[in-house]
């Protein structure tokens, strides 16, 4: 049995199939080199991938043995699903392995617009004692708006709750009487009035053609002077010039960006030069916990379709 990994994993998932007598090829690298990723995989029994692999249908096809795709995370807009289920290729996602972490990113972020303390402790350290320049806020009493309230949105919900915020959401997939209405006290309305009441707009939403650029510049026009828009979902769902132009136009407060339209970032991008623009290279889901959890997860799944 073959397995070839991609891109990069933590070793407790590679030690489980390898105690299965699996042939597992590792290469962070390969994504990038396309005509040895289709080599690799000619002769694979399952590909395990993150989100910079294409798993298109050129690939699924070079693998005659192939019949399952493990995808370490779980957004699927970089795997042709309708190809996959025409070849019956199973692909398998680590579900809610990290959705700890990425709610807990979104708090993070929310902190630092709040009590900025590196940059108050760096600015000590530089000579100065700004006490009026670093008296900011609290979350305390703030609207987090959730677009999207799936597990990792409902697990931000209840950590921003813990710290007395309130929370709005809209996600059209969720019913009156399910659980992100009736136990985690989201209050669920449209996603222009979650816009217009929040402090912080929080994106959980997956990139489907539905949601391409659903933030563009119509969309975050209702958002309130001085807000902040965190993504950690994909890069794709905001539109960039428009988030540009809102954020130098002082007509929202700034963004958490963990996640852009194409990555890793181009060094010229303009959101690079906006001071108030916090981009991080797609590390919401990576602390050290959710990706052991990930990658055990996806190797366990692997085995025991293969065992069966």
């Amino acid at each position: 049995m073959k397995i070839v990994i991609t891109e990069m994993n933590w070793p407790i998932g590679m030690e489980l199939l390898k105690a299965q007598g699996y042939d597992v090829l590792y290469d962070p690298d390969l994504w990038k080199q396309r005509e040895s990723l289709e080599k690799e995989a000619a002769d694979a029994d399952a590909l395990i991938v993150r989100n910079q692999t294409k798993v298109d249908e050129t690939l699924l096809r070079s693998g005659s043995r192939l019949k399952v795709v493990g995808r370490l995370g779980v957004g699927l807009d970089n795997i042709d699903l309708d190809a996959a289920k025409k070849m019956e290729i199973e692909v398998i996602t680590a579900k809610n392995a990290n959705a700890a972490s990425v709610a807990e990113y979104v708090i993070s972020a929310m902190f630092h617009v709040t009590r900025p303390l590196a940059v108050a402790a760096h600015d000590v350290k530089s000579g100065g004692w700004d006490r009026r320049g670093f008296t900011k806020g609290e979350v305390y009493g703030k609207m987090l708006g959730l677009v999207g309230t799936g597990e990792t949105g409902i697990r931000a919900a209840n950590r921003a709750k813990a710290l007395g915020m309130n929370v709005t959401g809209y996600d059209p997939f969720v019913k009156p009487y399910d659980y992100a209405v009736m136990e985690t006290g989201i209050r669920m309305t449209e996603l222009d009035e979650v816009l217009r009441q929040s402090d912080f707009v929080s994106l959980h939403i997956p990139l489907t053609s539905g949601t391409k650029h659903l933030l563009n510049k119509d969309r975050m026009k209702n958002m309130k002077p001085g807000s902040w828009l965190i993504n950690s979902s994909r890069g794709g769902v905001v539109e960039e010039n428009d988030l540009y132009e809102m954020i130098k136009n002082e007509e929202i407060g700034g963004a958490f960006l963990d996640v852009i339209e194409h990555e890793p970032i181009e060094k010229n991008h303009p959101l690079l030069e906006l001071d108030n623009c916090l981009i991080t290279p797609h590390i919401a889901g990576l602390t050290e916990e959710a990706q052991e959890r990930t990658s055990k997860m996806i190797a366990e799944e692997i085995i025991q379709r293969f065992s069966s």
